[in-house]
């Protein structure tokens, strides 16, 4: 058995009952075999033991009370998982389904994400087990000063630096940073995706959606094809699902399915500008469920389906995917249903959408595959652009923005494609990604010592 190996099976004897984090582990590690070979000093230093520990878990209690009175518990939890190459960095998500697994799963791709957009930022992820879905904005407003009141003696502008994430958009960062300036009395920019009349950033709300066509654009220019004229699929219907539509519209794509939770609508005549206004409306200010396009716009409707579930059934062909829900909406049936009806460039927006035999069946067929820590990592690239500008006490235009955003993913696939020929396996994003976010952060270790 390999050094990395016994790494991986030490984490899966302490870590019981962390699915997603053993599998996020597991793919990370992996592909990292090449590099214990060629750095022997990473090796004596135990980074690869260490890399996978954090540095440290924080778990707490949040009480609230609702509207009618009641007092409601759930747990909020801040995994602050490594800072050697800056500040903490990543989202809070609130979600039914968040768990310290989960949280360090996220936390654990953030590492390498943040490492990969070359700004000064350490990897971490928060959240709680409240879902916002259903409740008024006041029960919002109270859970997010409860969470808050625990969570602002962990972070700090030069410390941790919380953003949202799924649960978590504008009106929730609003009512979390609002109590935070009433704590500390200083209006010192801690969180991310703030408004643009508070510290925000132009292109942030995009930047996601944005940067995730940017890299499949990148993927595509390998072969020499580009967006123009190709059909998509893109799952989800919130934030990063929405700006991918638009620029997949922008880049003269056509989208072709959409979905929530509750299912998923196909519209093969394409998701126009006016369609996704309605979306826009639908999901940001109403607060509505998907199916409620289908009967707009008259088109097909699959309740309690994936968007990679109606393909498979449906025979649907694409050329384009955007997974942009949550993790693991992939299976190996669905993507080796995806290749056969000729799907050839897989861009994630989500975080680790596709589970490990999904990611093989990809490999496997030679597709371009751009894994989520690279092909999504312009949110967080956008988040440490907002702190450079609330630090400098000013603000770039959208122009200014949208084109370090362009640049960054370039390098991001440029660096992924380079370490992936170096460490001999040429044109796979997985293993790239994985080493050239690894290696930054491993040579900061190394010169810090034993700490």
């Amino acid at each position: 058995m390999s050094l990395i190996q016994d790494v991986i099976s030490r984490v899966h004897e302490k870590e019981t009952g962390q699915p997603e984090f053993l599998q996020a582990v597991q793919e990370v590690l992996t592909s990292l075999e090449p590099t214990a070979i060629k750095h022997p000093d990473f090796v004596k230093a135990k980074i690869y033991d260490r890399i996978v520990i954090p540095d440290r878990a924080i778990l707490f209690r949040v009480p609230w009370v609702d509207d009618s009175g009641e007092v409601q518990i759930n747990r909020g939890f801040r995994v602050q998982f490594n800072n050697a190459i800056g500040p903490y960095k990543g989202g809070l998500r609130f979600h039914n389904s968040v768990n310290l697994g989960i949280i360090k799963f996220l936390g654990f791709e953030q590492i390498f994400k943040n490492s990969l957009t070359t700004l000064p930022m350490g990897g971490a992820k928060g959240g709680a087990d409240f879902d916002p879905k259903g409740k008024t904005d006041n029960e919002v407003m109270r859970f997010c000063q409860a969470f808050m009141r625990e969570l602002y003696r962990h972070i700090g502008p030069n410390t941790d630096v919380p953003a949202g994430d799924i649960g978590v958009g504008g009106r929730e960062i609003g009512f979390l940073y609002g109590y935070y300036l009433k704590i500390v009395n200083a209006n010192n920019s801690v969180l991310t995706g703030k408004g643009l009349e508070y510290g925000g950033s132009l292109i942030r709300p995009e930047a996601t959606g944005y940067g995730a066509v940017y890299f499949a654009a990148e993927m595509l220019a390998t072969r020499g094809q580009q967006i123009d004229s190709k059909s998509a699929a893109v799952s989800g219907s919130g934030n990063v699902a929405q700006y991918t539509v638009e620029k997949l519209n922008q880049l003269g794509a056509k989208t072709i399915t959409l979905s929530d939770s509750n299912g998923t609508i196909v519209d093969e005549a394409g998701i126009d500008t006016d369609k996704l206004e309605f979306v826009f409306e639908l999901k940001n200010h109403r607060r509505g469920r998907i199916s409620e396009y289908a009967d707009k716009y008259k088109v097909p409707y699959y309740a309690d389906k994936t968007v990679w579930e109606v393909i498979k059934e449906q025979n649907l062909k694409v050329d384009l995917a955007f997974p942009s829900a949550h993790e693991n909406e992939i299976h190996k049936a669905e993507a080796e249903a995806m290749v056969k009806n000729g799907c050839y460039c897989i861009s994630e927006g989500a975080n680790m959408p596709s589970d490990l035999e999904a990611v093989q069946v990809f490999l496997d067929n030679h597709v371009l595959y751009g894994p989520g820590k690279a092909a999504n990592a312009g949110g967080v690239a956008v988040s440490g652009l907002e702190m450079s500008q609330n630090a400098m006490r000013m603000s770039w235009s959208r122009e200014e923005v949208d084109q370090k955003l362009q640049v960054i993913m370039k390098n991001i696939h440029a660096s992924t494609l380079e370490a992936s020929e170096e460490y001999g396996c040429k044109g796979n994003y997985v293993v790239g990604a994985n080493i050239a976010g690894f290696l930054k952060v491993a040579k900061s270790m190394l010169a810090y010592g034993i700490v």
